[in-house]
């Protein structure tokens, strides 16, 4: 279910520039993806017909799907395609849009405190990964800096804890008297 005020709508160029990157950040999260299936498998097929795997695998799969994770968030908060369950705050939202937009805000506002928080603390250890020029996996066989995967969870942090500030202001306004031009809650899908 799409939450409200988690869509893109009619606003300011930095709005849409804002919307364009996450989105571009998440099909570069999507890319990576791809060619991490295609690595794999050519590990797999190079340990079991040749005896030979490639060096590094678990290492780039392992710092991989942090960065991919990092680099989808944002974009996937805005699609309304976050976790979260509905049991109790979309029914809510239908029958009493008010309350359910204003509970909907204090879930925004806490999620992006969280990312904030994440961003706070993942800073100095970027620096510190950055300076120290910090690896992952073993000498001689395979190494990779750790900083642009740290670099990543900044970019991530900030675009997601963004996109909640973006949807507790359209929560909020909803709350105010709704403007029509803001999505309204996607109806309940039907049972099969």
């Amino acid at each position: 279910m799409a939450e409200a005020g988690t869509e893109p709508h009619a606003g300011g160029s930095a709005t849409e520039l804002f919307d364009r990157a996450t989105a571009a950040l998440s099909a570069v999260g999507t890319a990576w993806i791809l060619v991490l299936m295609v690595l794999i498998n050519a590990d797999v097929f190079g340990r079991f017909l040749f005896n030979s795997p490639i060096a590094g695998v678990p290492e780039i799969v392992e710092l991989s799907i942090v960065g991919i994770v990092f680099l989808q968030i944002g974009h996937t908060l805005r699609m309304g395609r976050f976790i979260r369950s509905d049991a109790m705050m979309a029914p809510l939202i239908v029958r009493r849009p008010r309350i359910g937009h204003l509970l909907q805000a204090f879930h925004h506002l806490v999620g992006g405190v969280l990312l904030g928080i994440i961003f706070y603390f993942e800073y100095p250890k970027f620096i510190l990964a950055w300076t120290n020029n910090e690896y992952s996996g073993a000498f001689g066989v395979f190494t990779a800096p750790t900083w642009p995967i740290k670099l990543i969870i900044l970019i991530g942090c900030f675009c997601a804890c963004a996109q909640f500030l973006k949807c507790v202001v359209s929560d909020l306004r909803i709350v105010g008297g709704a403007s029509p031009d803001l999505p309204q809650p996607a109806k309940e899908i039907p049972d099969l």
